[in-house]
């Protein structure tokens, strides 16, 4: 852990489609995947945030932990987190969906990232009405690190003089 990450103690999650980006033949996700998912980790822990993921956990694919050590790392780990950032996936992803249910009867601060154009379940597109969620429409593709920034940085606290 980073000194900031140190000093700081803040935590976050970043969550999305796993297994379903695995490609069968390589047993790895696409390396513009990785990259997308990268560099939200790199912007978060820039941020001073220790980020738990599972993709990277799971070295993109070629380490999948077994089923009941994943569940109970990824629940401890947003239990524990202060945020939680997510890709719902499009079509869904289950996975992520547990995840993000269980982000919201948590309580955490969650931003959702919606690609423009997608269809998503009326339960994520509402959530805004019953938790303390986010959601940002980003271009197809798009790592969402610019409206992430923008949607944290209207977060923060304003000094005054």
């Amino acid at each position: 852990m980073s000194d900031v990450r140190a000093a700081t103690g803040k935590s976050a999650f970043l969550a999305g489609p796993f297994k379903a980006l695995v490609d069968p033949s390589t047993s790895r996700m696409s390396d513009a995947e990785i990259a997308r998912l990268e560099r939200l980790i790199a912007y978060l822990e820039g941020l001073g945030y220790e980020v738990h993921n599972a993709h990277r956990r799971e070295a993109w694919g070629r380490s999948f932990l077994a089923p009941e050590e994943c569940t109970r790392q990824d629940f401890d780990e947003i239990a524990a987190c202060e945020l939680f950032v997510a890709f719902p996936g499009a079509p869904p992803s289950p996975g992520t969906h547990v995840e993000i249910g269980w982000a919201s009867a948590l309580g955490k601060r969650m931003v959702l990232l919606l690609e423009e154009g997608a269809t998503y379940a009326f339960l994520v597109e509402g959530l805004p009405s019953v938790a303390n969620v986010t959601l940002l429409r980003i271009p197809p593709g798009s790592d969402g690190v610019e409206q992430l920034a923008a949607a944290l940085e209207s977060d923060r606290p304003r000094a005054t003089s």
